[in-house]
């Protein structure tokens, strides 16, 4: 078998040239690449490949037209929004995906944005440089967290959440039985009544803007807005046009339309109140050498003919 690696995982080359050893002990091509965007170079790279493992980097449908012997997407992520999964199924191409990797990296960031936004730390970081007072902020105890989306990410905010102290709600597609959680609401009722609203669901034809103008103007005057999910689930220039207006009071994004680093004119760069970070939520270097043994796992599994982690 050909196995090609597209991406970086961000993990030392000793921690690779230990996978690739024992790939090629078992007869296997293994090669490796640096991130290249262009779409021509990537159909070069896979053209001939079995197998090919990538991370968060957008796979173009014409990549996958011209593997003409693929079989295998070893996605090393949670999400695979990024990948053209129906080009995939009509081509009977296995894909599976990392799932469960990140999910104490991201929900401690998480955390980190409720506790800075609560306690104004930009605007104090601000003024002390400056040689100001401080500005007061709030606690995270007593504060109701709304999560939309109670998969392994937003149940491990919501059990973080509730060891601060926090009464916790969720909106979510099916039931959620978890101890952790207060109660189960429809989506309207989490925006009215949380404190702070958690975005935790995947991107899909009804999620893709489902946090708009309409339901920002739901939510309370003093409440703040996190996005560690996907970009496209928040209409960013009605997020943009409700923090400059006083809708809500802060927001923290660590997603966007488009993937980092950002272009200088994106909308919320200049927008007050909200802290962005560069899709940097699932980093740690934990979780990313978590991750490498996830992908591992899942091509040797698929390897010995027993598939991990199925997404098709």
């Amino acid at each position: 078998m050909k196995i090609v690696l597209l991406e970086e995982l961000g993990v030392s080359n000793s921690i690779i040239e230990k996978y690739r050893e024992k790939l090629e002990k078992m007869g296997n091509q293994f090669i490796s690449y640096k991130k290249d965007l262009d779409i021509n170079t990537q159909i070069k790279r896979v053209k001939d490949a079995d197998a090919l493992i990538i991370a968060n980097m957008p796979l173009d449908k014409k990549v996958l037209e011209n593997a003409k012997k693929l079989k295998f997407i070893d996605v090393a992520f949670t999400g695979v929004d990024h990948i053209p999964l129906d080009v995939a199924k009509q081509k009977n191409i296995a894909v599976s995906n990392a799932s469960g990797y990140a999910t104490q990296a991201v929900a401690e960031l998480c955390i980190s944005f409720m506790i800075q936004l609560l306690r104004k730390i930009k605007e104090n970081e601000v003024n002390c440089r400056e040689g100001k007072t401080k500005i007061i902020g709030n606690l995270l105890q007593g504060k109701t967290v709304g999560i939309i989306g109670a998969g392994k990410i937003g149940k491990r905010v919501a059990h973080l959440c509730k060891a601060f102290g926090c009464k916790v709600i969720v909106y979510n597609r099916s039931i959620v039985n978890d101890n952790s959680i207060d109660k189960q609401v429809e989506l309207k009722e989490l925006l009215q009544e949380s404190d702070i609203v958690s975005l935790h669901c995947p991107l899909t034809n009804k999620t893709e803007g489902m946090i708009g103008k309409k339901e920002l103007s739901l939510m309370k005057k003093t409440a703040i807005l996190i996005n560690t999910a996907r970009g496209n689930i928040v209409k960013s220039e009605d997020l943009k046009e409700a923090l400059e207006t006083g809708v809500i009071s802060g927001a923290a994004c660590d997603v966007f339309e488009e993937e980092p680093p950002l272009s200088p004119d994106y909308n919320l760069i200049h927008t007050k109140n909200i802290i962005l970070t560069p899709h940097m939520a699932f980093a740690s270097i934990e979780s990313l050498e978590e991750r490498a043994e996830i992908v591992f796992d899942n091509l040797f599994s698929w390897l010995d003919g027993k598939q991990k982690n199925k997404i098709l």
